[in-house]
């Protein structure tokens, strides 16, 4: 904000008189002479430009709405606190960017012709010609700090998803949002100094709070040529949050790097760490990754959000039969029950559901892990570090000499691991672990692919479930819709199931789920467990297509039926499921 010096020589004649800063607010009783006198002294010693109020507000003796709201009354004009709201955006557009920046003005709306334009300057007489040259229109003033003009512009600029960071950073109390065990790293460089500014430790910690609060599960913080967008992944799928500045990138991958721990000095490798905050007294893990671009940085912070992984097998998506079922084989003493499905098929989700579904005094449960997710009480677990040559097959052949009755590990990758699995299995432990296959009669010939022999796969293998994450139809927007020609023809093509639907539903979009129809997601599954007849087949080493016959004549559900199921249900629409399913 800035007052503009008397020069009557320029003025109109019948220019208002102008006002001295200093003067109207000691009349206010906003600061007292001795303040005045001490901030004169600041600014001649300091030798710079800065305006008596300006350097009033530099010394924190008033703020910048104070003395605006001060200006405003001393002029004759209504002071007016900005936000995103009270512009129109239609009339934002009648003056050039280029004068608006400038002049700092910000045109709000228009009524009978009546232009009302937020000013940063009240002492300037010569800007409403000069706005009513260029519009046509009359204008009335109203006086607003420098701050909200600019934020107010940039909401309108940058559009509905994007937001005014000053105003929402402001939102969160410091006490919302906590490091655990904050330990900053050394550095070599001056990136701290900006690190830890004010405005950069409040954007990032706006950005973590608003990603847990809006059920993110990844934040991409991603620089461009000239630009800077931030991005959520909601339900799956990626929307952009707000594009701050490009020039705010450095301080911000810095002061993530030091919440993670992380070498800021280095910025040509990628680098992965950890952070554990607290929002609202919720505890949340975060992991970072971070990879040298052509622009910048790239940040990838994953959110594990302890609230929600603490998901049990009854609350996932299950049917009561495959609940019942999958509870039924992986309380047995022994086995090996596998979890298949791509990245972010909600697999570790569904394994931590059933460590807590068997977790008891009188089992001694561990994993290995890579990394641990989330810290269960009364299971052992273990973090891999190839570094180190700890991998999950010297791990879990360690682990075996433990005392284990049961056994997780996060991923069967290779042949060692796949047979010490094995051999666990057989000598009286249950193992859990995941593997990447389509669907779950895959995950046997993926084991025959590995290396396992297929008799001790069917002397082992006590079941292999598959999922998939679809999204939910918001409640608050769910209508019933009447199916293209497209689809239809889709429907038509799935079978008797599909086509047996009554009725579809889809969501219209609301405020609630930002305009896509979907809020939160849903497992869809595949449970195989062999029977007698697919045992024998196993032990020949079955191919993926005789599987599949056995399991679809012992009366198994698909991935496509369980599906089918939940869209009759109106939990989530049929192009989700196509999505999903398609393989």
């Amino acid at each position: 904000m800035t007052q503009i010096q008397t020069n009557p020589t320029n003025e109109p004649n019948d220019a208002p008189k102008r006002v001295r800063v200093g003067d109207l607010l000691v009349a206010k009783g906003l600061v007292s002479p001795e303040q005045i006198d001490k901030a004169l002294a600041f600014q001649k010693d300091r030798g710079h430009q800065k305006l008596l109020g300006e350097v009033l507000i530099e010394l924190e003796y008033v703020t910048e709405e104070q003395v605006m709201e001060a200006l405003a009354e001393a002029y004759g004009i209504p002071y007016l606190h900005l936000d995103a709201k009270v512009a129109d955006p239609a009339v934002i557009e009648a003056l050039p960017r280029e004068f608006q920046d400038q002049q700092c003005v910000l045109p709000l709306f228009l009524v009978n012709g009546n232009l009302t334009l937020a000013v940063a300057e009240p002492a300037n007489v010569f800007i409403v010609e000069e706005v009513q040259r260029l519009t046509g229109h009359t204008v009335q003033l109203v006086a607003a700090t420098a701050k909200d003009i600019h934020n107010t512009q940039l909401a309108h600029t940058a559009g509905d998803r994007e937001m005014v960071i000053d105003e929402l950073i402001d939102d969160i109390d410091e006490e919302d949002l906590t490091v655990v065990e904050q330990q900053i790293t050394d550095l070599t460089d001056g990136s701290e100094d900006s690190a830890n500014e004010s405005p950069v430790i409040k954007l990032v910690n706006y950005l973590l709070f608003a990603a847990v609060q809006e059920g993110a599960s990844d934040i991409h913080i991603e620089p461009d040529d000239g630009a800077l967008r931030v991005r959520y992944r909601v339900d799956g799928q990626l929307y952009q949050k707000m594009t701050p500045p490009i020039k705010m990138l450095p301080a911000v991958v810095s002061r993530i790097k030091i919440m993670a721990k992380l070498d800021i000095s280095e910025r040509r490798i990628p680098q992965d760490g950890g952070i554990s905050i607290r929002i609202s007294k919720r505890p949340v893990d975060l992991r970072v990754s971070t990879m040298p671009g052509k622009f910048g940085e790239k940040v990838v912070i994953r959110i594990i959000d302890k609230n929600n992984a603490m998901t049990g097998l009854d609350q996932i998506g299950f049917s009561k039969q495959m609940y019942e079922q999958f509870t039924s084989i992986i309380s047995q003493p022994n086995g090996i029950v596998l979890v298949t499905g791509p990245t972010g098929s909600g697999k570790s989700t569904t394994l931590y559901g059933a460590l807590r579904q068997i977790n008891k005094e009188s089992v001694n449960i561990s994993t290995v892990e890579d990394p641990v997710e989330m810290n269960i009480s009364g299971i052992n677990q273990f973090q891999t570090n190839e570094k180190a040559g700890f991998t999950f097959a010297t791990a879990l052949r360690s682990l075996l000499r433990q005392d284990p009755d049961v056994v997780m590990l996060g991923e069967i990758r290779d042949q060692e691991t796949a047979r010490i699995a094995t051999q666990a299995a057989l000598t009286g432990h249950m193992v859990l672990s995941t593997l990447h296959t389509n669907d779950s009669p895959s995950a046997i010939t993926r084991l025959f692919n590995i290396g396992v022999e297929p008799y001790l796969v069917a002397a082992s293998i006590r079941g292999a479930l598959a999922q998939r994450l679809v999204r939910r139809i918001c409640k608050n927007c769910k209508e019933p819709i009447k199916l293209p020609d497209t689809m239809k023809r889709t429907i038509q093509r799935m079978g008797p199931q599909a086509q047996a639907i009554e009725t579809f539903y889809q969501g219209e979009g609301c405020k609630a789920c930002r305009g896509t129809g979907y809020a939160g997601r849903a497992g869809v599954y595949e449970l195989f467990i062999p029977n007698d007849e697919a045992l024998d087949a196993i032990t020949r080493g079955a191919s993926l297509q005789e599987l599949r016959k056995i399991g679809e004549a012992s009366g198994y559900i698909t991935l496509l039926q369980d599906g089918l199921e939940k869209v009759e249900a109106g939990i989530t629409t049929i192009e989700e499921l196509v999505a999903a399913t398609t393989h």
